[in-house]
């Protein structure tokens, strides 16, 4: 009943923000502080578990020295979760600073031939970053839909689409790599139509050849190759930057209009397709070899940004939407903790479904070899990176952000939780808040992937479930019956964030 009356009161979560609404035009920074103000790169592996990086992982069988180096090089977070445990509602989370649940998607993920999902004249990170003078760019997996009508129709301009939530330009895929249309999409338009049809591909796990769907595809699109082209064209969106500053001639540092690039990586999510010089590289099967080409290609735009001489004033995040889609067969095959001990995995309420790796450099603003224990939500980047340039978030955006930068610049004491509490969400729609080390489930079940999905409550058994995550981080004992005064304060805490977004005390 609790996980009901929550469902309800989500359903008319639209009621306090109108569906369209106009435009928020943020103000327009001075040139002066434009030009001090830092390049941001985001990427967002997909599918990626905390435990495949041996920075959070030492007994890791999936070799990625790349993100192992730049960890050392800035900030790692242990305590960082993505707001849901699947795909679009995460890049929701990210790019407006809301939980997604407050939009029209209130459980699962969008489609191929899905609308836009963000809301007309909703404020992003790149709207804001580019009404303050950034050059915003997008280049990977969108997964937010595209245009405004269902079925999309790709033989029509794409809108809206990234470029009308602030984008200035766009490159990649409409959704996950095995979900029709296969298409790249420049702008409003595929590259090529989708003209021809391909069959399902459904091998054995960890068999190779990869998963994917029967649907339309663009002739001589190949999914072993969307990796590498948004690796590619990350890499061109970057050596452009760095042209542009030695055009103007300004020195190193003072390299004029900033810009936001984000990059939404298609990997390592299905299809599992690493390329010949990968293969075999891990201890953990296709997925893991994947893992170790996305380590590399992630390592190729970095390599990309030094290149282009704009590394010493670019703030680096990089992150993954959710966990790893790694099964207990998986677990049990190849002795691999792809989200480390934690239970669960993609999809899923429970920890390994949205606990996620989150790395952060700012060379000369983030202390090297740095670590932070505190509780952060990917929706926090709206607030944070905002701040980081300067910029004032309008009032109706970001309502489920908290800027975390004092925090990344160490003028706040690590002990010290900016946030303090935070909700997740599962792919079928089960709920929970964390407060400190509590953490209450409104069911019973994982809400995702991992088996039971649900249980119905027995006669004077718990209706939901409650863990302490300090003392019992694997989830592996239920204390709602023992704290019902800690399951009436989490019911609560639950509800004020559902009215109150950011307001809610901390």
């Amino acid at each position: 009943m609790q996980r009901l009356a929550f469902v309800l009161l989500l359903s008319c979560a639209g009621g306090f923000l109108p569906a369209r609404q106009p435009a928020h035009e943020p103000a327009h920074e001075p040139a002066s502080a434009v030009a001090q103000a830092p390049n941001i790169l985001l990427i967002l592996a997909d599918d990626l578990g905390q435990g495949d990086l041996a920075c959070y992982n030492a007994a890791s069988k999936v070799p990625t020295p790349r993100l192992d180096a730049f960890a050392a090089q800035g900030m790692l977070w242990t305590d960082a979760h993505s707001p849901s445990a699947v795909c679009t509602p995460t890049r929701y989370g990210l790019l407006t600073g809301r939980y997604c649940w407050r939009s029209a998607l209130k459980q699962g993920v969008l489609f191929g031939f899905d609308p836009a999902l963000i809301e007309p004249g909703r404020p992003t990170l790149a709207s804001e970053l580019r009404g303050a003078g950034y050059t915003t760019a997008a280049i990977g997996k969108w997964h937010l839909g595209l245009g405004g009508n269902k079925p999309t129709d790709y033989t029509q301009l794409l809108k809206p689409g990234p470029l009308e939530v602030g984008f200035d330009t766009f490159f990649g895929i409409p959704a996950s790599l095995d979900m029709p249309p296969y298409v790249f999409v420049r702008d409003h338009r595929p590259e090529q139509a989708a003209s021809e049809r391909i069959g399902a591909s459904r091998p054995a796990r960890n068999g190779g050849g990869g998963f994917w769907r029967e649907g339309d595809i663009s002739p001589g699109f190949r999914m072993d190759q969307v990796l590498p082209r948004i690796t590619a064209e990350a890499e061109a969106y970057l050596m452009g930057r760095g042209q542009e500053r030695r055009q103007i001639g300004r020195p190193q540092g003072q390299e004029g209009q900033p810009f936001f690039l984000y990059v939404p990586l298609s990997a390592p999510h299905t299809p599992w397709l690493p390329a010949k010089e990968f293969r075999g590289r891990s201890q953990a099967g296709v997925y893991g070899d994947f893992a170790t080409m996305v380590d590399a290609s992630i390592g190729a735009i970095l390599d990309a940004l030094e290149r282009s001489g704009r590394a010493d004033d670019t703030l680096v995040i990089i992150t993954s939407d959710n966990g790893a889609h790694w099964t207990p067969g998986d677990r049990a095959r190849f002795g691999h903790l792809a989200n480390n001990h934690r239970r669960g995995q993609k999809a899923d309420i429970w920890e390994a479904g949205h606990r996620v790796p989150f790395l952060v450099r700012w060379p000369g603003r983030v202390a090297p070899a740095s670590r932070s224990d505190a509780l952060l939500c990917l929706t926090d980047l709206y607030a944070t990176c905002l701040s980081a340039a300067g910029v004032k978030p309008g009032p109706e955006g970001g309502e489920d952000s908290i800027n975390q930068l004092a925090l990344l610049l160490g003028s706040s004491p690590p002990s010290v939780a900016l946030r303090t509490s935070i909700v997740h969400h599962s792919l079928h729609g089960m709920y929970a808040v964390r407060k400190g080390p509590w953490k209450l489930i409104l069911g019973l079940g994982s809400g995702g992937f991992s088996a039971p999905r649900t249980i119905e409550p027995v006669a004077d058994g718990p209706s939901g479930q409650l863990y302490n995550l300090h003392d019992d981080p694997a989830e592996s004992t239920n204390l709602y019956l023992e704290h019902p005064e800690v399951v009436r304060e989490l019911e609560e805490l639950l509800q004020t964030w559902r009215e109150k977004g950011r307001s809610v005390p901390r």
